[in-house]
């Protein structure tokens, strides 16, 4: 798998880089107890070791935040992924339950901080590109009735049809995990001050959640580039 970044964009977020990741055989299923469990032992990790008024000061939490209003989203009404995980479960909120590989990424993403896209392998066609997005481009995103037309100061991720994510804010609907995926492409989506290491360390972690709770085998890791 190739990910390829255009130039463009890494003249315009200087230390913006990606990996990814290829995970083969996994099962997916609504829950299980085991993973119920280990949320809870997260959860309470969470709450002990945050605190909600300090959250956005992190730094890895602010680079994202950052990205995100140099992409035209305001990060107070549509937070980081880990950053709006967090705050639900320190507002005494529990985690969604979506499905065991989505659970299980969502976990990584809040004890690394790190913004994770997760698709289905097998309706990604063929490599692909980050890049800036085009004026009037339309993306339907996971839940979305109506496709959002971009303003084409977004960042996006295409396939070779189709666009699959706003990068690193939305995973597309027609690429989302569900139970019949089999086969699942992860990517750590990195910003300007996210170092390569923590993306490294976040993939990691991410692969071990996945194949831990759904089986599997990580089978390719790419760099982007």
């Amino acid at each position: 798998m190739e990910v390829a970044i255009e130039p463009i964009l890494r003249r315009r977020f200087f230390g913006i880089k990606v990996i990814a990741a290829e995970v083969e055989g996994v099962t997916v299923s609504k829950g299980s107890p085991e993973l119920e469990e280990f949320k809870e032992q997260i959860t309470k990790a969470v709450r002990n070791e945050h605190d909600i008024e300090n959250l956005k000061d992190l730094p890895l939490i602010k680079a994202y935040r950052d990205f995100f209003w140099e992409v035209g989203i305001d990060p107070t009404k549509i937070r980081p992924a880990s950053e709006a995980l967090i705050r639900r479960l320190l507002r005494g909120r529990t985690l969604p339950a979506i499905n065991t590989v989505v659970d299980a990424y969502n976990l990584a993403s809040i004890e690394s901080h790190i913004a994770i896209g997760a698709f289905d392998r097998d309706n990604v066609a063929g490599e692909i590109v980050i890049r800036q997005a085009g004026e009037r481009e339309k993306f339907l995103g996971i839940g979305m009735r109506e496709p959002l037309i971009l303003k084409g100061r977004e960042v996006v991720v295409e396939d070779f049809e189709k666009l699959i994510a706003i990068y690193p804010y939305r995973d597309s609907d027609a690429t989302k995990i569900t139970l019949e995926t089999t086969n699942v492409l992860l990517l750590m989506c990195g910003v300007p001050d996210v170092g390569r290491d923590v993306l490294e360390d976040a993939l990691e972690l991410t692969v071990e959640y996945v194949t831990r709770f759904c089986g599997g085998e990580k089978k390719v890791r790419n760099i982007g580039k």
